[in-house]
């Protein structure tokens, strides 16, 4: 029998301190095991003939082929066979579960930090627990013993009560527990570190071959066909007439399958699955470990528990545990082999050591406890820790349901719905945008380092605390902007979005450079000393106002009093052009924006069931010299789109997508990286641009929502008077070559009115206050422009059809049931999103969005409410309520406002201070 006391000292022949070091010399007798086995009783390696042949023959054609027959594979096409697909085929190389389900450890945590997880998570719950039972009649393995949260210091329970809070709006039970109530729960812990725990009673644990069989049984009784020892060989691709690449076909082994469309579901082999389709699938595989220990006296009925800290879970397995984490030093599996079914690596004790640690402080009669098995097998992770979905750029039909960063069957009844209805319906009904192929950086197509830094990055960072205002220290500097080494010099402290460096705040201790990726001093790496980035990033690990409050105070009252220039060189910057532009542009855009040349118009665009994919400026431009970027040469009619950085792969992929299926005669032409772009906004704006700029900024010459071209320091820029903060204020479209020179002409004009740099830290803060949106916060595909408050960008008084427009025109009809809705509190305290809404003493929703107004010195929340009779909710239902905010399980006195608090007439935009 091997010992989990003598795995940790076989792995580490040095002192460790206490509660781990035993007295018990190791000796080779009781060394660690080397049994490989999952502690399921029933797996699906034993069903079937085991001759190679297919299951059944592969059919000629079909609807949706699903290829691989894990998790996902199985509640996707679970999932399309019950919304109605009965042509579809779901194929499995080996046998079902083979790859990474069969060894997964199965736990489901109802709570995480994001609303739509918790949704997801629910569904997949439902379905394992409710709906897979009452519709077969066979049990899937569901085990409902609750999950614990281990917190060891004050940061972490923080995090808790954020989870129980946001817990409270979608109904999950959660108790925050005191170390004695611990005790009392689950005799077996050590408490003498706890400084508090979270307890969700209804969590559990899930049966892959369970949940599996079950879903195959379900998916068959619905028409679907399910054929394993079906290994997929090619996919066909073939471009229609306007050259768009369609899914044709696919081939097996056993023949083909005529088909438009195809899912693509098979974790670690994804990456080769999507080569045969000339998709880039941007994940790595790993070696994810867990150990079985033999029987412990008393563990019988204790909840699951994750203690995050010491980066280790256990599992309830009957009347033991299997104990596992998420390791610093992970093993990449650099060669996935295409022939690895229901296999297992020898687990690296050195590797794994750190758990067995984390465990036995946890529990301590896990010193004395035999290890029955280990479990170490492959599984794929992604960039940002979160799945692969949708469809892929590159070609139609061709859709990611993979990446699941070993999280596969407690998303996958959520995330299977939700593919499922993307496939159906083109979108999927939640706001899937995180997990959304189409928002992945370009950077990582063709950077494998990029891939490998940031997935290690966020596979040992797995259980850390997620602090509002961190930042990735992997994958850095891969898209820097032509004022990234001024603003630098400078004191910038940047941020990554979407692979850009784009500027957070300014620090005045001075230059704070992003350095190469360390991978936290594993494999090897010798670790950043005195790095004063990663230290900034440090000091704001708090959710109090972050040390660096002040800092950001200053940058926004600089804006309000003066003026601030801020860098939004990272923005997508797109061209609309050809004979059908305008044909194009009035079905995309609910704003009427086929106007004048010089006219700026702030859009949103929408998906056909009404939800905002977007919202940018749009402007209608002349014809330009084809040597600059400032204006293409094109016939027909040519419009100007600029887009938040950080989305900006997303809206080229919904409007490539809506050309295409309209197939109209316009192109789409990106410049984003050939033009930078400066704000300059306050009310000495116009006394600083009109110094530099050779034009009469006037009210009456330069009004509001127009643009020109023209010259700064000596060179052609296209300028707008636009605000994203409310001030009145311009931006400069600038040729990159041009950028630092007009940026040092502007700086040194207003450097006698105070000018300074400001960042997205201050933006983020000015534009709440002032009411503005930010797309994918506040608004998001599955909110309406109604709903958010957004009815004047739609073009519903005019007779011209736009994407979305009946869907609009129904809510409006029918009534909003939802409301975005403004609130600020009396007390001055840190709100960062997901606090729960309370009004007249119930739950009615939660905040999306949250920061501090420095103008008008308070807290601002945007959150969406109902009615929890289940009415409309009119303003006279907001005005009505007296409102409470639950942050971390207290609430706080709060008012509603249904026009912004700062500013309502909408004046200092216009110019009148």
């Amino acid at each position: 029998m091997s010992y989990v006391s003598c795995a940790l000292r076989a792995a580490a022949p040095r002192r460790l301190p206490p509660p781990w070091r035993s007295p018990r010399p190791f000796s080779s007798a009781t060394g660690p095991t080397t049994k490989k086995s999952v502690p399921y009783q029933k797996t699906l390696k034993e069903e079937g003939s085991g001759n190679g042949e297919p299951s059944r023959p592969p059919p000629p054609s079909a609807e949706v082929v699903v290829v691989g027959g894990g998790s996902l594979g199985c509640q996707t096409t679970y999932h399309l066979a019950k919304q109605g697909v009965t042509s579809v085929v779901l194929l499995e190389r080996d046998r079902l579960t083979s790859g990474t389900t069969w060894h997964t450890a199965g736990l489901l945590w109802q709570l995480r930090p994001s609303d739509v997880e918790v949704e997801l998570l629910a569904h997949t719950r439902d379905v394992v627990s409710r709906e897979l039972p009452a519709e077969t009649g066979l049990h899937t393995g569901w085990v409902e013993n609750g999950g614990l949260f281990i917190a060891s210091n004050k940061q972490r329970l923080d995090e808790y009560k954020r989870l129980m809070s946001l817990g409270k709006v979608y109904g999950v039970e959660s108790y925050v527990l005191t170390p004695s109530q611990t005790k009392d729960l689950y005799p077996l812990m050590n408490i003498d570190d706890l400084y508090g725990t979270l307890y969700v009673p209804k969590d559990g644990t899930m049966d892959p071959a369970g949940t599996c069989s079950t879903l195959a049984r379900a998916a068959t009784a619905r028409g679907a066909t399910i054929i394993e020892n079906c290994p997929v060989t090619g996919i066909q691709v073939r471009a229609d007439d306007f050259g768009v690449k369609r899914v044709y076909a696919v081939e097996t082994a056993h023949g083909t399958i005529q088909t438009p469309c195809v899912v693509n579901c098979a974790g670690v082999w994804a990456r080769a699955l999507g080569r045969l389709a000339g998709v880039h699938v941007p994940l790595v595989g790993m070696h994810h470990a867990y150990v079985v220990t033999e029987r412990i006296e008393g563990i019988q009925n204790m909840p699951n528990v994750r203690d995050h800290d010491a980066s280790v879970y256990l599992r309830l397995q009957g009347d033991a545990l299997s104990v596992g984490g998420y390791e610093s030093n992970p093993i990449f599996w650099e060669e996935v082999s295409e022939k690895f079914a229901f296999g297992l690596f020898d687990l690296d004790w050195d590797v794994f050591m750190q758990h067995i640690e984390g465990a036995i402080n946890r529990v301590p009669v896990l010193e004395k406890t035999g290890i029955k098995s280990t479990v170490c097998g492959p599984e794929s992770f992604t960039a940002d820790h979160k799945p692969l979905m949708g469809e892929a750029p590159e070609v139609r039909g061709f859709f990611l349901g993979c990446g699941f960063n070993s999280a596969g069957m407690m998303l996958g009844g959520g995330c299977g719905r939700e593919l499922a209805h993307w496939i159906i319906h083109g979108r999927p009904e939640k706001d899937m945008y995180g997990y959304d192929i189409r928002q992945v950086t370009p950077a990582a197509p063709d950077n494998n380092r990029w891939i490998r830094e940031r997935s290690h990055e966020s596979y040992a960072k797995n259980y850390s605390v997620v602090f509002p205002h961190d930042e990735p220290l992997a994958g850095r500097n891969v898209r820097k902007d032509p004022l990234h080494e001024e603003l630098l010099r400078q004191g910038c402290v940047f941020q990554e979005r979407h692979g850009w460096e784009r500027p957070g705040w300014f620090s005045p201790r001075g230059a704070a450079p992003v350095l190469d990726y360390d991978y936290y001093g594993a494999y090897g790496q010798e670790r950043h000393r005195d790095y004063t980035y990663n230290q900034l990033l440090g000091d704001e690990y708090t959710f109090d106002f972050p040390p660096h409050h002040d800092i950001i105070k200053n940058e926004c009252l600089m804006c309000r009093n003066a003026l601030a220039l801020f860098d939004m060189s990272y923005f997508g910057k797109f061209y609309l052009v050809g004979p059908e532009a305008t044909k194009a542009a009035n079905w995309l855009f609910t704003a009427d924006v086929s106007k004048a040349p010089g006219s700026t118009v702030y859009t949103c665009m929408l998906n056909k069931r009404g939800g905002v994919e977007s919202d940018l400026t749009v402007s209608r431009i002349s014809p330009g010299d084809p040597a600059s970027p400032l204006a293409p040469t094109f016939e027909g009619d040519g419009y100007y789109l600029a887009i938040g950085g950080a989305v900006a792969q997303h809206n080229w992929s919904h409007i490539t997508a809506v050309l295409q299926d309209m197939k109209l005669q316009c192109k789409l032409l990106d410049c984003s990286e050939e033009l930078g772009m400066m704000s300059i906004q306050g009310p000495l704006s116009r006394v600083v641009l009109q110094e530099v700029l050779d034009t009469d900024l006037s009210n009456e010459a330069f009004p509001f929502s127009t643009h020109k071209l023209v010259t700064a320091a000596g060179c052609t820029v296209r300028a707008m008077r636009l605000s994203f903060v409310g001030e009145m204020g311009w931006e400069l479209h600038v040729p990159k070559a041009d950028c630092v020179k007009v940026y040092q002409a502007v700086m040194q004009a207003g450097a006698r009115h105070g000018i300074t740099n400001a960042g997205y830290r201050a933006i983020d803060s000015l534009s709440i206050e002032k009411g503005y949106r930010h797309w994918h916060a506040d608004l998001r595909p599955d909110d309406t422009p109604l709903e958010a408050g957004l009815a004047f960008t739609c073009k519903l008084k005019s007779g011209i059809p736009f994407l979305g427009r009946e869907a609009v025109e129904a809510q409006k009809a029918k009534g909003i049931f939802r409301r975005l809705v403004c609130f600020t509190t009396e007390e001055k305290v840190p709100m960062f999103g997901l606090e729960a809404v309370w009004r007249d003493g119930k739950v009615v929703g939660h905040v999306r969005r949250a920061d501090f107004g420095f103008a008008i010195d308070k807290t601002i929340a945007y959150g969406y409410i109902r009615d929890p009779a289940g009415g409309p909710v009119s303003l006279d239902f907001v005005k009505s309520g007296s409102y409470q905010l639950e942050r971390m399980g207290v609430t706080y006195p709060a008012q509603a406002h249904t026009k912004s608090p700062f500013d309502p007439d909408n004046k200092r935009v216009k110019g009148f201070y």
